[in-house]
């Protein structure tokens, strides 16, 4: 199939057009560059061995948005030009809505205008807010608190009506948990530009001399060390499970929501612990306060991509520290 990927530079866009590109899909990219980096095509051609096509576009310009659509004959798109940090989203909301919801908007009506109905939207386990109960399935409450999970579930509210509106479209957000790691390659993986939001990527910058000390926001959450927990996901297992998002919505008109994660919950010093083992090298680390809007501990309920998708998670957290750190050390 003809796909176009929006935000296909980015890290999890990277990734998956690896896969895509792997069984035989023609990948077109779509990205603006505002977190990504021009280096990354030339380094999923060399992964992939294939020419990729590229547009430095913008999800807001619907005319250049039909024209890449029409001219790359595109049947389905996978939709990541999405703005992710919290923080930013809470200093900044109007320009999250802005990207996040009319940029969405935009796309969409792009697509009908070509008339393709084709859609896999990157949403967020941040829809559903604190825990009413664990792990998160995907009939728990919705109820984001932050802006960027509140752009997130606007999206998808949206796609519900759309499928309402006319059924032909087939829809699946796929709603991640906290991807890390990196292609076996070290050639991509995830590169923020400033300091790092995430913690992968942060803990491999203190790894490496770039930052002192890592900051631990919080000792005393009620989990098993004390420090949160998180479902972290092997990007690579992330990227598989919008191939077979992509296999399903061929068959299977509708709007779908599908979490992806693993299942598992590991706590920061887990993640510390092991990424510790895989680099061989001691993380320098600080106890700071509890930040304001952070929860104790989340994880996915995955049986629902299992079962209609036919994903589930392989790599352990072994795997996404090596994968991560080997990454950091080819592109430092």
């Amino acid at each position: 199939m003809n796909i176009l990927l929006t935000g296909g530079l980015g890290f999890i866009g990277s990734h998956t057009a690896v896969v895509l590109a792997q069984q035989g899909h023609q990948v077109v990219i779509l990205d603006n560059l505002c977190n990504s980096q021009m280096e990354v095509l030339a380094n999923l051609e060399s992964i992939t061995g294939k020419k990729l096509r590229f547009y430095e576009a913008d999800i807001r310009e619907g005319l250049a948005l039909r024209k890449i659509l029409s001219d790359n004959q595109i049947e389905a798109v996978m939709h990541f030009a999405g703005l992710k940090s919290v923080a930013e989203s809470a200093q900044d909301p109007l320009k999250y809505y802005d990207n996040n919801v009319c940029g969405t908007i935009n796309l969409i009506e792009a697509m009908q205008a070509e008339k393709i109905n084709k859609f896999i939207f990157s949403s967020s386990a941040t829809v559903y807010g604190v825990p009413q109960y664990l792990p998160y399935d995907e009939d728990h409450p919705l109820e984001p608190i932050n802006t960027y999970g509140k752009t997130k579930l606007q999206v998808e509210e949206i796609l519900q009506d759309l499928v309402k509106s006319d059924p032909s479209w087939s829809v699946v957000a796929l709603r991640y948990f906290n991807p890390v790691g990196a292609h076996e390659s070290g050639l991509i993986g995830e590169s923020p530009k400033g300091v790092p939001n995430n913690l992968m990527p942060y803990i491999c910058q203190v790894a490496s001399g770039k930052l002192p000390h890592l900051n631990i926001f919080g000792d005393d959450y009620e989990t098993k060390d004390g420090t949160g927990e998180r479902d972290y996901i092997h990007v690579m297992d992330l990227a598989e499970g919008h191939v077979a998002a992509l296999n399903f919505v061929n068959q299977h008109p509708g709007f779908h929501a599908i979490n992806l994660g693993t299942g598992v919950s590991y706590s920061v010093y887990d993640l510390i612990g092991a990424f510790e083992q895989a680099a061989n090298s001691m993380i320098v680390r600080k106890v700071q306060p509890r930040r304001s809007g952070d929860l104790a501990i989340y994880y996915a309920k995955a049986d629902k991509a299992k079962n209609l998708l036919g994903w589930q998670a392989k790599r352990d957290l072994q795997v996404m520290c090596k994968s991560g750190w080997n990454f950091h050390k080819q592109k430092s």
